[in-house]
């Protein structure tokens, strides 16, 4: 039986309905191409990128309480003044680092937003670092802040403060580890008296390595001596300590920063502890941020971040940000309207700008 040359085309082409036709080859292929490229984006956009997101961050008044109702600054065994007023503290944000990596559209979302910045995360958290390790670096960082802090505003006041220098922390495997231990009050080092710690290094670089140096301490409250060899690093004589002060304050001083670490609130602690210790206010009711470290001598130094810190600032309300001398460039380029960019250097030149701010006149400005 012969087959008509028509039914042989009908048994190959199946009816399709009006105005569809067979898809080709060609198109066939893009769509397996564009369905594998959207896949492959997809799958790299969540990939893990070795960048972090720093963004603005929670703003806390130094004059007021936490979220639960806890005063950010308390003190007992000393009359304290009404305030009003803002002095607050500013932070940054971290998103990414170690235990939680930043994935790479997290991170192209962070290059197109001004507000934040993306980062290498080796400029915030050093190479083999881990999470905790830098948790208590900056909780150290913060409760050394808050040492400094009230001892400046103190002495500002002219209340007498005692100081001891103190191991303040040691290195692994070095001559003193294992001899002395973090709190020791250091008395003399080789007979010599040490009244800061920079004449306790001062005592110890004077030695050659292999020297045997011999430290007077006290270790809870009982005197002892302890003797160490010294070594060379880095073409220096150390035998492997940190030594810091500890500061013992006539009053109680309590700052709770809540879930905040490091050292860039110092300034702003500062003040309002003086706020709080003197009548009348420094604020002159307005809304005033800022931010800064502040040592023993009272210079306020320069912090990362300040980008971040001036738009949690003004989403907050701040209309004045007391900004680190050194920070004053960057604050400036990032152009923070609606904020007066107050150009500080020192507790000192804080509380004069304050009083201008008071006063309602031109205070010190990081335009010059």
């Amino acid at each position: 039986m012969s087959m008509d040359p028509q039914d042989s085309l009908t048994l190959v082409d199946t009816p399709r309905a009006p105005g569809h036709s067979r898809p080709t080859r060609r198109a066939t292929t893009m769509v397996v191409l564009i369905s594998a490229v959207a896949v492959l984006t997809v799958i790299a956009g969540l990939l893990p990128v070795p960048y972090v997101v720093l963004g603005p961050g929670p703003t806390e008044n130094t004059l007021g309480t936490l979220s639960d109702g806890t005063p950010l600054i308390k003190i007992t065994g000393r009359r304290t003044y009404p305030t009003t007023g803002h002095l607050n503290l500013v932070t940054v944000s971290v998103t990414g680092g170690p235990g939680y990596h930043l994935d790479l559209l997290t991170a192209l979302r962070g290059w197109v937003d001004g507000a934040v910045a993306v980062v290498p995360e080796d400029v915030v958290f050093p190479p083999n670092t881990s999470a905790s390790e830098v948790q208590q670096q900056n909780t150290q960082e913060m409760t050394g802040s808050q040492q400094d802090a009230t001892y400046v505003a103190l002495r500002h006041l002219g209340v007498p403060v005692g100081e001891q220098v103190v191991v303040q922390s040691l290195v692994s495997g070095s001559p003193a580890d294992g001899h002395l231990k973090p709190g020791d009050v250091i008395l003399s080092v080789d007979g010599a008296p040490t009244s800061s710690p920079e004449a306790v290094r001062a005592v110890i670089q004077a030695h050659k390595p292999g020297d045997t140096i011999t430290l007077s301490v006290l270790r809870d409250g009982k005197p002892m001596s302890v003797s160490v060899v010294a070594v060379s690093q880095s073409g220096r004589t150390v035998v492997g300590f940190y030594p810091g002060t500890k500061f013992s304050f006539p009053f109680t001083v309590a700052i709770d920063p809540g879930n905040i670490g490091g050292p860039s609130a110092g300034l702003m602690f500062a003040l309002g502890i003086i706020d709080k210790l003197t009548p009348g206010n420094l604020t002159g009711g307005k809304f005033i941020a800022g931010t800064g470290t502040i040592d023993s001598t009272g210079s306020v130094g320069a912090i990362g971040g300040i980008q971040q810190k001036l738009a949690a600032a003004r989403a907050a309300g701040a209309t004045f940000f007391l900004t680190p001398a050194g920070n004053c460039a960057e604050a400036l380029a990032a152009d923070p309207a609606g904020l007066r960019l107050v150009k500080v250097s020192s507790l000192d030149s804080a509380l004069a700008a304050l009083a201008d701010i008071r006063a309602g006149t031109a205070a010190p400005s990081c335009t010059g």
